[in-house]
């Protein structure tokens, strides 16, 4: 009997366009365009030139799958087209004379939406291929269980309820612990 690993790791070599900037600020303007499943290291390799646009295969890394993040798979396989999410580092993080490193690949769309919220990372969808597709929805069908939503419900407060000892015991309160601050201004003048 052949089953489906709990966990999967697909190495995903990421396509990365370099174009001249649009700004005088930016030289050049970085997108992620393509992913190769089950590609070989990359580097910055240069795959294609046209003029003074450039694709690099800048990288590879794992596309991990575990079987927890099957919801956020689902909703990528239903994004239009099926989508992955590259996760790339900017900046003096890089560690490369581009200013650009991928971080990460995804096929969670969950995830890629909790990348974003960093300021020092870019996050970019990218077509998925058929094979990935194949392998992301053979992994979802394997390990998916639909849990149904269950609203929590609140506790139920009594109203009428007592009140012994508000406030901290260990302070001692010769008076009424609701006394406005009006009550005590005489009190610190004399």
């Amino acid at each position: 009997m052949n089953e489906t690993p709990k966990d999967l790791s697909v190495p995903v070599g990421v396509v990365l366009r370099r174009r001249p900037g649009v700004t005088r600020w930016a030289k050049w303007s970085w997108s992620a365009v393509a992913v190769l499943p089950n590609a070989g290291p990359g580097g910055f390799r240069v795959l294609r030139q046209d003029g003074d646009i450039t694709d690099f295969h800048a990288a590879t890394v794992p596309m991990e799958l575990h079987h927890t993040e099957t919801e956020g798979y689902r909703t990528s396989l239903m994004m239009k087209p099926p989508s992955v999410f590259v996760v790339l580092d900017k900046g003096p993080n890089a560690g490369n004379e581009h200013g650009l490193a991928v971080h990460a690949v995804t096929a969670s769309a969950a995830l890629g939406l909790d990348w974003q919220d960093s300021d020092e990372m870019i996050v970019e969808p990218v077509a998925m291929p058929d094979v990935l597709v194949e392998l992301v929805r053979d992994f979802c069908e394997a390990h998916f269980k639909d849990t149904p939503f269950i609203k929590r419900k609140r506790d139920r407060k009594d109203i009428d309820l007592v009140e012994d000892g508000i406030g901290d015991s260990r302070i001692r309160q010769v008076a009424d612990v609701y006394r406005s601050p009006a009550s005590l201004k005489g009190r610190r003048d004399g």
